[in-house]
């Protein structure tokens, strides 16, 4: 039997990591660019890396302190091995 899909949208995933503690500045523009694919996990993840000259930031609000619960989202958004860690590595903590 094959992995399921993860049918759950980027809407849903955004939620769950706020709630974990993860603050997203320019957070309109975030949703708008991953609205504009179906592979809203990769667009993810390059904005996480490279969306600073756009206004796009991810803030540690109190993530420090509810790391499992963003491995666990990271996890059962079905991202690709190790994505959760370097999208941790890279929150700023301003």
């Amino acid at each position: 039997m094959g992995q399921q899909i993860c049918d759950q949208t980027y809407v849903e995933f955004l939620e769950s990591i706020k709630a974990a503690g993860v603050a997203i500045t320019n957070e309109r523009e975030l949703r708008e660019r991953l609205a504009e694919t179906w592979r809203w996990r990769f667009a993810f993840m390059t904005l996480a890396a490279n969306g600073k000259p756009l206004g796009i930031s991810f803030l540690d609000k109190d993530a420090e302190r509810h790391m499992d619960k963003i491995r666990g989202t990271f996890e059962r958004y079905q991202f690709p091995d190790h994505a959760d860690e370097v999208f941790t590595a890279r929150l700023s903590r301003d």
